[in-house]
């Protein structure tokens, strides 16, 4: 191009020298104009513009350079620059709008990407990070003066259908020549990307600048033209939300939008009764985006008026939702009883995990049509019969078989409950929690269930942590999923804020949560399913000596075990948190009665056995009858099999329970490995420290202060460590006479700077 220039600039009087320059807008022809000198030269720019006449005239120029865009093509155009220099122009690349605009690289890539490298745009937008309102007005006066037809092309490329020549044809009443030329038109503004799509900065122009009406009109007969050809409807239709719009289309979209996101469908679906009262079919539909989005409120509402009305085929599909709404609900029965109305494949199945769950035999085996939830609803029944059968090791691998086969859905299916939730409450039950874990991390990485199980399997997952003695962790992980629960949530959301509390000796925030508590489980009835959180429960009055209230649940409990024929998975749990209510309350006889409920059970499987033998060391450690080598294998039996707190727990009450002195060391540091943390070197703890030349804090020393630091009480401190609360008052006392402090103040103040609290 320079060559062309200076060739231009050097031509004499006289010499004949015709050069065109073709691109399109913005391309920088003006500019290149600009840079002729010859007072000899005529130059032409915006030729196209040009009638015939004007252009014959031009034709005795010796000297002569046109520039022009590519469209419109006239006759008379290419007469007069027949055999003449053609100058190509080309957008700038990367590395010229770094040359050109003098800026960093992150700046560079958001005006390249922007603009395409259209030199005019590049100056347009300048350097800079966003597009403002100043910069797309810029655009007016080339929009304003585009003939209506090339105006109605660039608003069907701003709603994505520049590559449409089918919709463009019906949309513009033109025959595909007549489109392509509207097309070829549209590239000579400059504002298209080699694909034939608008670039980021002309398409933004182009909405902003536009008329409302002119856009929705547009947008609105584009979805209408590609509903009638049966293709997807939903980028079209996505922006025409909230503009009091409606029709068949929006539920079009709404169809596609479910699976992905059901919210969205939720919206679409209302809009596509225009404000009036939507059909049997797309309330039902619009019924089931609510509940996969969480509104479990809208759910029920539209579904009970299908439900309701006569001589429909979607009531069955509104009687599917509300049953699930239920069952999240925590309405077990009722969501039973509508899954059987429904009578649908999927339905059956669900019913009979309902039926178990509420204390009822279910034998059945419906059919399921071949479908990944088909195949997942079959296996959860299956492994939910399995579980009450007295086949742990196989409902376990049914329902881990359940959760994988679902996992592809994501968070398009519908589900009462999850294979994976089931799964966890299974392997929890049966001393498999590094499988309860597993499932329930695939779950979560694979959206299973979508919004309305995502809580669920979260909380499930806290409540490992909770076993296993991570409480910063299970207490971070309830905060993390905190809001509005659906009670079935709720009551496991509770019970793990009391859970932690009582093995934090938290006796506050125990007190604080109880009423909660009991609301959870007046909110809840009982069922098979949440018998973990009734068990935290139990325990939990005991501790506040508020048995009473919870009394009439565990009975309905206990009656609901006894129908099922007192399975041996979901039995053990429940006695074993009974014991440790009594153990509390310090009823021996009905301590005594759940050692023997679980010692029934002890050969039917490991776990089983395992809790049985330390129930049985616990009553003698409770009786003052500490055998080491007993409780370190009944304590280090629940670690294997997931109670990792209760095996610390197990082996901190033995040693403090014992006289000899040898023992209580070696408890404590079993204790302390099983909780996962060092063991002394000095292996020394009594009721009277032995004092210290040293000035420096012993390493118990150090976790007496911070917890107090932290705000216990000396029994809450000998609860979390196994001593007793005397012991921390010595050590507190030794400490303050080591350091000098004149008061309990200076003291604090003097730990808090050695131990950094």
């Amino acid at each position: 191009m320079r060559d062309v220039l200076d060739r231009i600039n050097d031509a004499a009087e006289g010499t004949r020298l015709r050069v065109v320059v073709v691109a399109p807008g913005g391309y920088g022809k003006t500019a290149l104009l600009e840079e002729i000198t010859n007072a000899a030269v005529r130059v032409v720019d915006d030729a196209h513009l040009l009638d015939d006449a004007s252009l014959g005239a031009l034709a005795s120029e010796p000297l002569l350079v046109v520039a022009y865009r590519p469209w419109p093509r006239r006759a008379a155009l290419a007469e007069l620059t027949r055999g003449a220099v053609a100058v190509q122009l080309a957008p700038f690349s990367r590395e010229q709008v770094r040359e050109f605009l003098h800026a960093p690289k992150p700046v560079v890539d958001f005006v390249f990407a922007q603009t395409g490298g259209v030199p005019a745009f590049v100056e347009r937008l300048g350097a800079v990070s966003e597009v403002s309102s100043e910069v797309l007005s810029g655009f007016r006066a080339e929009l304003d003066w585009l003939d209506p037809d090339l105006q109605k092309f660039l608003l069907a490329a701003e709603a994505g259908a520049a590559q449409r020549l089918d919709l463009l044809s019906s949309l513009l009443d033109k025959d595909f020549d007549e489109v392509s030329d509207i097309i070829e038109a549209a590239r000579a503004t400059g504002m298209l990307a080699e694909d034939g799509t608008l670039l980021p900065l002309a398409h933004r122009a182009v909405g902003a600048l536009t008329r409302a009406e002119r856009r929705i009109a547009v947008r609105q007969k584009l979805a209408q033209l590609q509903l009638e050809r049966g293709g997807p409807v939903l980028e079209l239709v996505r922006p025409l939300l909230d503009t009091g719009i409606g029709g068949p289309v929006f539920a079009a979209a709404a169809r596609e939008a479910l699976a992905s996101d059901p919210a969205l469908a939720a919206r679409l679906f209302k809009a596509s009764t225009g404000g009036g009262a939507p059909s049997a079919e797309t309330a039902a539909s619009w019924a089931t985006a609510s509940a996969m989005a969480g509104d479990l409120d809208s759910a029920l509402r539209l579904a009970d008026k299908v439900i309701s009305a006569s001589d429909t085929p979607h009531r069955r599909t509104a009687a599917e939702v509300a049953a699930v709404a239920l069952a999240h609900r925590g309405q077990l029965a009722r969501s039973t009883e509508l899954f059987r109305w429904a009578a649908t494949p999927y339905a059956a199945a669900f019913a009979g995990i309902g039926l178990i769950g509420t204390g009822h035999r279910f034998d059945e085996t419906p059919p399921q049509p071949p479908t990944m939830l088909g195949g997942a609803a079959s296996l959860m029944l299956q492994g939910v019969r399995q579980s009450v059968s007295g086949a742990e090791t196989a409902a376990l691998s049914t329902l881990v078989r359940a959760s994988s086969m679902l996992e592809p859905a994501g968070g398009a299916v519908l589900l009462p409950d999850s294979p994976a939730a089931l799964a966890a409450l299974v392997a929890v039950q049966c001393g498999e929690p590094n499988v309860a874990e597993s499932v329930l991390d695939r779950a979560v990485e694979c959206g299973t269930g979508g919004v309305l199980m995502s809580v669920r399997h979260r909380l499930l997952q806290a409540w490992l942590h909770m076993l296993r003695g991570n409480l910063a962790v299970a207490r971070e992980a309830l905060m993390a999923v905190r809001g509005v629960f659906e009670p079935r949530d709720w009551i496991f959301a509770v019970a793990l804020e009391v859970g932690v509390a009582r093995r934090n000796s938290d006796l506050a925030t125990l007190r604080r949560t109880w009423e909660q508590a009991c609301e959870a489980v007046l909110r809840h009835p009982v069922d098979l399913f949440s018998l973990l959180p009734l068990g935290e429960f139990a325990a939990a009055a005991a501790r506040l000596r508020d048995q009473e209230r919870l009394a009439p649940h565990l009975a309905q409990a206990a009656a609901l075990l006894r129908s099922l024929g007192e399975p041996p998975l979901w039995a053990t749990q429940l006695h074993w948190s009974l014991l440790h209510a009594a153990l509390i309350d310090e009823n021996s006889v009905a301590a005594e009665e759940h050692a023997a409920a679980l010692a029934v059970n002890r050969g039917h499987s490991r776990y089983c056995a395992v809790l049985s033998a330390a129930a049985e060391s616990w009553l003698d450690v409770i009786a003052g009858k500490v055998d080491p080598d007993r409780v370190e294998e009944a304590a280090r039996s629940l670690h294997a099999v997931g109670l990792w707190w209760d095996a610390a727990r197990l082996a901190g009450q033995a040693a403090i329970r014992t006289s000899d002195r040898q023992v209580m060391v070696r408890l404590l540091d079993c204790a302390r490995l099983l909780q996962g943390r060092p063991v002394s070197a000095r292996r020394v703890e009594s009721d009277a420290p032995v004092v210290e030349d040293s000035g420096k804090l012993s390493e118990r020393e150090r976790e007496v202060a911070r917890l107090v630091l932290e705000g216990m009480t000396y029994k809450q401190v000998g609860d979390r460590l196994f001593i007793s609360a005397k012991t921390v008052e010595h050590h507190m006392a030794r400490m303050r006479q080591r350091l000098g402090s004149t008061s309990r103040s200076d003291l604090l103040a003097q730990l808090r700077h050695i131990v950094g609290a």
